[in-house]
């Protein structure tokens, strides 16, 4: 008895490449917007912009800033989203 073909199988198998969606990031950006927590967003252009998640859907976030005008911004010209660290402070 030959075990060969299904060990070809399996080793296919585990060499597949992990999703690309974790399924995460709605979790995650509710987290960062229940707790106000500071974040910085690097934008695909290169800039960055502070403050806190308020909002957020699947195709965009809105950023509220303090002693500035609040954003939408575009899931898609996003780079990444840094915690900055603690819990925002209330004036």
């Amino acid at each position: 008895m030959s075990f060969r073909g299904t060990g070809t199988a399996l080793q296919k198998k585990l060499k597949n490449t992990p999703p690309g969606e974790t399924g995460m990031e709605a979790s995650y950006l509710k987290a960062l917007g229940e707790k106000q927590t500071p974040v910085t967003v690097k934008l695909m252009g290169g800039e960055s912009v502070r403050g806190w998640i308020e909002y957020y859907d699947a195709d965009m976030i809105r950023l509220t800033r303090e002693h500035a005008p609040n954003l939408f911004i575009y899931k898609h010209e996003i780079a990444y989203i840094a915690e900055d660290g603690g819990r925002r402070g209330r004036p």
